[in-house]
């Protein structure tokens, strides 16, 4: 460990010397560095950003949709008196069937009015989502067709401010209903993407009976397996072809292989960038090998009289190639901590869209200094393979 600390010493004091020299070598390290760890750690944050605001949704449903590429639409329009049979058919297989409608409604408190999205709830809900005043809509609301809603948090806001919202009476398109509870505040999440951040949640039962809103749009499915998805899906469409005939074509999306296609093309992305990051390391590496290359030239008188007193020649080429190391580490912690710091800066924008986002730290130091080593030593290596092999008389000469 002494000889190691020794030569690591005499390495940083050679370096010093050739300063300017050494901080323009440096300056390929540090962009391609940085570049890397900036596309990196920004698209494994948004990954997780993505992944986590979905998980608060829970278990991943399967949407089953008519076939937008058969040759008769109509046939296959799904209707609500399609679920019981598809819940029937499938059993235990499934936790819950319901029925979803895209469709705005008009709601209404005193004097204001205003035009929102709204989304259908079942019995079943898998999502983790707080509510800041009162409960979530459940079974017996569903069961009873009861006339209560939930609203987001901007829609209880833009009505009621900061007055207490459950309890209260709006109108959905013309119809009384209770404010059952209001959901927390979930800034960029997936949940404004899909309702609106104003938004009225209704039982689907309700829905059905007080706006007549005609076909379905698609019908939600929660496997009870999520394993046996593919399974479910199948069987689901096969019942929905008995009930409306051969010509009606139905097609599944699964949402949980949907948001694997999302992290997936991130990372694929995030990979690609990367690599084009990388073509600046390898700049930075054969900037390392020529200035080495130089170094030895000039030195090599240092290195006749190095070998005439002792040294060997693995002396010679530790010492050469810890100096190529220490110019690529001191350059990749140097764009390390710049990466970093765009990182930082992107994630926060980003986490205004898309929800909080995790920084991998510990990943970002370990591929920093992975491949800064990688490089120091890849590209280090010649020049110190060159100065050890140098006959020490001809050196000497020179």
């Amino acid at each position: 460990m002494t000889r190691f600390l020794a030569y690591f010493e005499e390495a940083v004091t050679s370096l010093w010397r050739n300063r300017v020299r050494s901080i323009l070598t440096m300056l390929g390290m540090i962009i391609g560095s940085a570049a890397i760890i900036t596309v990196f750690g920004i698209s494994h944050a948004t990954t997780s950003g993505i992944s986590s605001t979905l998980t608060s949704f829970g278990v991943q449903p399967l949407v089953i949709i008519p076939d937008p590429a058969q040759d008769d639409p109509d046939a296959a329009q799904l209707h609500y008196r399609d679920i019981n049979p598809v819940a029937a058919a499938l059993g235990s297989l499934a936790i819950n069937v319901i029925g979803q409608w895209q469709a705005g409604v008009t709601i209404s408190f005193g004097n204001k009015t205003d035009h929102v999205q709204s989304f259908q709830v079942g019995t079943f809900q898998p999502d983790a989502l707080v509510m800041s005043q009162g409960r979530k809509i459940d079974a017996q609301d569903v069961d009873s067709a009861a006339r209560v809603c939930v609203l987001t948090s901007d829609l209880a806001e833009e009505f009621f401010g900061n007055a207490p919202t459950v309890g209260n009476f709006v109108h959905v398109n013309g119809t009384s209903c209770e404010v059952v509870g209001v959901y927390a505040q979930i800034k960029g999440s997936f949940f404004n993407t899909l309702a609106g951040s104003d938004a009225v949640g209704l039982p689907y039962t309700t829905f059905h009976n007080l706006i007549n809103p005609g076909p379905l749009t698609f019908i939600v499915i929660y496997p009870t397996d999520p394993t046996q998805a593919n399974t479910v899906a199948q069987l689901a469409i096969a019942e929905l072809e008995h009930i409306h005939g051969e010509r009606a074509k139905y097609v599944q999306q699964n949402a949980a292989n949907i948001v694997s296609s999302i992290e997936g093309t991130l990372n694929v992305v995030g990979t690609g960038l990367s690599a084009i990051g990388g073509v600046a390391l390898l700049v930075a590496g054969i900037g390392i090998m020529n200035i080495m290359l130089v170094s030895v030239t000039e030195r090599t008188r240092e290195i006749g009289i190095r070998k005439a007193i002792g040294a060997s020649s693995r002396d010679i080429a530790i010492q050469f190639l810890m100096e190529a190391v220490v110019l690529a580490l001191l350059g990749g912690g140097i764009g390390m901590g710049i990466g970093l710091l765009f990182t930082i800066g992107g994630v926060t924008l980003l986490s205004k869209q898309i929800g909080e986002m995790l920084i991998p730290y510990l990943a970002i130091i370990s591929l920093a200094l992975g491949f800064s080593l990688v490089v120091g030593t890849v590209f280090g290596t010649y020049p110190a393979l060159r100065a050890a092999r140098m006959d020490p008389i001809e050196a000497l000469r020179s």
